[in-house]
């Protein structure tokens, strides 16, 4: 019976799903609302479909999952899933490794569950699920930070005495590290050899900027937690420590609730009054939304601002990646990001950048000093990779 490794990445309001073979992708499944429906979108590379589901189908999706496969054929039986690897965001140095997760691990994750719910609790579901649905099955947990354990001190460490630090376990841990990780590698393979230094702009939903000094991470804008950095679709991003404390004293939310409130309500969906897509901002945009278009340009401000920061520490740039959902798609905000960023060697063909969508491919121009590419991120790929390597250790 041929064996198959299932990876699974959980969000707040979706579920990631991949089966592995041979090192290769056989089917997907992405369920998510659209207009307040939840939807499955499965592919096999042979037949896709989308199909409505159910809020008991999606709190138990795991099963629906293996139901689906079972009836396109992609597997004839469940144990034919000899692993899983799941997607880990949480703060703490015990994350900034892959693991095979046994009860030492949960019982961290319980712990860490406090600093980083909306995140943990989706993971933490799907690992009970599969240890109902599939007992026994050996379970990887793959961390979003590995990417970021080289960090050096200078950009890990925030400005608290050290035993404050080493006490609560606060550091710059970084997240979309396993994002980050699959760009390099195909970047690499792209160019023939990877350029000493390298900015990734990870833009999607959640968004990062990542500075790659000779292959390691050398800075990122994600911090103790994913809320740090860039305005993102309904995060906040920087914030003053002060502010926080005020907004605990004056709103009469409680700490669980206003960190609910940064994750959810906040961002390009705060500053705009209207919607986190920025699809939808750019269309209010073009209507005349003057709140859709200060929420664009303090995301727009924000990514050049990390992208000068990060071409400072690192002593000049050689290659400008764009990638996840904006970052590949929206040739848009990628011209907006780089124009007059021509003081920096950054320059873009204008005609290459307007017909890249979701392609790997070089966008600067001819004489450009900085190279510009769009790369496809493949977080799931990167996962099986890594997920078949913790297990053959």
């Amino acid at each position: 019976m041929e064996q198959k490794i299932l990876i699974i990445n959980t969000g707040s309001a979706s579920k990631k799903y991949a089966v592995y073979s041979n090192g290769a992708a056989i089917f997907t499944m992405h369920i998510e609302k659209e207009d307040g429906a939840f939807v499955a979108t499965t592919n096999t590379g042979e037949q896709s479909q989308k199909a409505l589901v159910s809020q008991a189908d999606y709190d138990a999706a795991l099963a629906y999952l293996l139901a689906t496969a079972l009836t396109m054929h992609v597997i004839a039986d469940k144990n034919e899933i000899a692993a899983a690897g799941v997607r880990i965001v949480a703060p703490g140095n015990y994350f900034l490794t892959n693991s095979i997760i046994d009860d030492a691990y949960l019982a961290a994750l319980q712990n860490a569950l406090e600093q980083a719910p909306l995140h943990l609790k989706p993971a933490m579901a799907e690992i009970a699920q599969l240890q109902r649905v599939l007992p026994g099955i050996p379970i990887a947990g793959i961390s979003d930070s590995a990417f970021h354990a080289t960090l050096p001190l200078q950009a890990r460490l925030y400005n608290l005495p050290e035993d404050m630090a080493a006490k609560y376990g606060v550091y710059r841990f970084g997240y979309h590290g396993i994002s980050a990780q699959s760009v390099i590698t195909k970047a690499q393979a792209m160019l023939g050899t990877l350029p000493s230094r390298v900015i990734i702009c990870h833009l999607g939903s959640g968004a990062s900027i990542h500075a790659v000094k000779d292959g390691r991470s050398f800075d990122t804008s994600m911090g103790f937690t994913p809320l740090e950095g860039l305005t993102m679709s309904t995060r906040i991003g920087n914030i003053d420590a002060g502010a926080v404390i005020y907004l605990l004293q004056k709103s009469g939310m409680n700490p669980a609730e206003l960190e609910t409130y940064f994750n959810t309500q906040c961002g390009l969906l705060g500053l705009s009054g209207k919607t986190p897509d920025m699809r939808e901002l750019l269309e209010l945009e073009k209507s005349g939304d003057q709140k859709a278009k200060l929420a664009i340009d303090a995301f727009v401000y924000a990514v050049r601002k990390y992208i000068g920061a990060y071409v400072a520490v690192m002593g000049g740039l050689d290659l400008l990646v764009f990638t996840a959902t904006i970052g590949e798609r929206s040739f848009i905000i990628r011209n907006r990001i780089c124009e007059g960023l021509g003081g920096l060697g950054i320059t873009l063909d204008q005609e290459k950048n307007n017909r890249m969508v979701s392609v790997d491919a070089l966008i600067n121009s001819e004489h450009s000093p900085v190279k510009i590419a769009v790369i496809t991120t493949d977080e799931p790929g990167q996962m099986a990779k890594e997920t078949m390597e913790l297990l053959h250790k």
